[in-house]
């Protein structure tokens, strides 16, 4: 069984930052592209940032010079760096990582989310 726990959202003023965190764990061989997703009310889920193992990453041009995505390896976590937040950041913000449990299955995984909310 793979998890994926989400963790670092909150409550912060416009052009504040926050740090999102996700750890994935249980039976992993190996990971994939990790990813941050998020949704707003009435919208659909769309990507934020994606890494691959390698470190090669690309951003949704709404968030480039602003948001930062990096993966620790060693620890099987994801990281997402939001500075300058802008209230149109606020949404559920979703961990994803495509995982590897042995040598001849890999799925999508997904975290519980969690919320952002950029408001003075």
């Amino acid at each position: 069984q793979v998890q994926l726990v989400e963790s670092g959202g909150g409550l912060v003023q416009p052009g504040g930052s926050l740090r999102l965190s996700c750890a994935a764990s249980g039976s992993i061989f190996s990971i994939n592209v990790m990813a941050w997703y998020r949704q707003a009310p009435g919208v659909e889920r769309e990507l934020v940032a994606a890494i691959t193992v390698g470190g090669s990453t690309n951003y949704a041009d709404s968030v480039k010079g602003r948001f930062t995505i990096s993966r620790d390896n060693a620890k099987n976590t994801l990281y997402l760096l939001m500075n300058s937040l802008k209230p149109e950041d606020t949404a559920v913000y979703y961990c994803n990582a495509n995982i590897r449990t042995n040598l001849y299955t890999n799925r999508d995984y997904w975290g519980q989310g969690t919320q952002v909310t950029v408001s003075s």
